[in-house]
């Protein structure tokens, strides 16, 4: 192929395919929301926000006798406010290469910075996420392990379709030791060859160095519920899905007792079915969604939780309110990390790509579209060195859309 000089566009062309190439996680998660973007000529600015509506639930009628319901729909935003770039230098003769020189030189080096942003973005949504199964710092290495994660879904009544799983290179590889041990030789050919786990269990497994790890509060003391009845109604709540719990028993004067992110459970409260309402037998899991610190002479503690406790209803969660004194466990060991593997289905979570501004100043704007991708490169020209300075953006945003549908997973002794 002849020497080409290459132009913003092109390079916009190779950068967005060699993108979506390196993305997991963003390949996973659901998509469909980009459409709710008005097709701007021009593209978007940081900021813009779309709304989306979450799902509602009904009680189901015994007997002939009609009893109507409100249908309550709670609302929640997708905002394109995560603005990422990357930019180097050509020189007057690197942009006389081929494209595909110039690609695995230049361009790939560059989009698995870019892609790995994306998706450690889109991995750090587990902050929201209130279902952990398994015991904190336990290695994945065994299907009765991974187990755990398929199993909650269904309890929790999540679809059997689209799931997925990212692990941390540690449980990938244990879960693939695990594997190819088996005496199935179809199944384990993939694991020894090509170190691929694929389909388990329904589930399509992936491994990403992006998974993050978090470190759980100080978390000391004996925690109790300050306060009997601290319940919520799903109409009061239905667009942040939060509500606070007053706590005492802590460490006092704490910084840090608890850490956005960390997970907690009520003694006496239990998970019940979305669908049935039926009690389960685990205790329903709260995400801890704002830092908190403890008071000076209780310990007390007012945390902002998710989801909001619910007993009765359509939107029941919870199977009873909360007991005062009712003791409160916490997920893991205060000041320790823990890698947060995910399990989820792909509408748990959202990403949402658009088309950058073409500014008006700027001349030889390359905007490209793949697989819902955008990428914007803009050449700027410093005639006294002959040398071009390309700058590299992509515009979008993330979201967890629906929590009930995504669970962080660790091994079980």
């Amino acid at each position: 192929m002849a020497n080409t000089t290459l132009t913003a566009s092109i390079i916009a062309k190779a950068a967005v395919a060699t993108l979506d190439n390196e993305l997991v996680m963003a390949n996973k998660v659901f998509r469909g929301y980009e459409e709710e973007f008005d097709k701007k000529v021009n593209g978007y600015e940081p900021g813009e926000t779309i709304s989306i509506r979450k799902p509602t639930d009904f009680t189901v009628r015994d007997g002939a006798v009609m009893s109507t319901q409100d249908v309550t729909e709670g609302k929640t935003t997708i905002t394109v406010d995560k603005r990422k770039g990357i930019d180097f230098k050509f020189s007057s003769q690197d942009l006389t290469l081929n494209i595909k020189d110039l690609s695995k030189r230049v361009i790939r080096p560059a989009m698995v910075q870019l892609a790995n942003q994306i998706d450690q973005d889109l991995m750090a949504l587990y902050k929201t996420i209130p279902s952990w199964v398994g015991t904190p710092g336990q290695t994945i290495n065994g299907y009765t392990d991974f187990a755990q994660g398929p199993e909650r879904m269904d309890e929790l009544a999540n679809p059997t379709d689209g799931r997925c799983a990212v692990l941390s290179p540690s449980d990938h590889w244990g879960l693939l030791g695990s594997q190819s041990a088996l005496y199935i030789q179809d199944a384990a050919k993939g694991a020894y060859r090509n170190g691929s786990l694929g389909m388990i269990g329904g589930v399509d497994t992936y491994m990403s160095q992006n998974v993050p790890t978090h470190t759980v509060g100080v978390a000391t003391g004996t925690p109790l519920v300050n306060g009997a009845n601290q319940t919520s109604t799903y109409a009061a709540v239905k667009d942040t899905n939060t509500q606070s719990l007053v706590t005492d028993g802590w460490t006092n004067s704490t910084t840090g007792i608890l850490k956005a992110g960390d997970v907690i459970t009520i003694a006496g409260v239990y998970a019940v079915n979305p669908v049935t309402k039926a009690v389960l037998p685990f205790l329903r899991q709260f995400v801890v969604t704002a830092d908190a610190d403890s008071g000076a002479s209780t310990g007390s503690a007012t945390l902002t939780i998710s989801p909001a406790i619910v007993v009765s209803g359509a939107f029941q969660n919870c199977s009873a309110a909360p007991a005062d004194n009712a003791a409160i466990t916490v997920m893991g060991t205060g000041a320790t990390g823990y890698r947060q593997n995910l399990i989820f289905n792909e509408k748990a979570f959202a990403l949402v790509s658009v088309p950058l501004v073409a500014p008006p100043g700027a001349v030889d704007v390359g905007r490209e579209t793949y697989k819902g991708i955008s990428v914007r490169v803009i050449p700027v020209y410093d005639g006294t060195n002959d040398v071009s300075s390309w700058r590299l953006d992509v515009l979008y945003g993330v979201k967890t859309i629906d929590p009930r549908l995504a669970h962080r997973l660790s091994g079980k002794p």
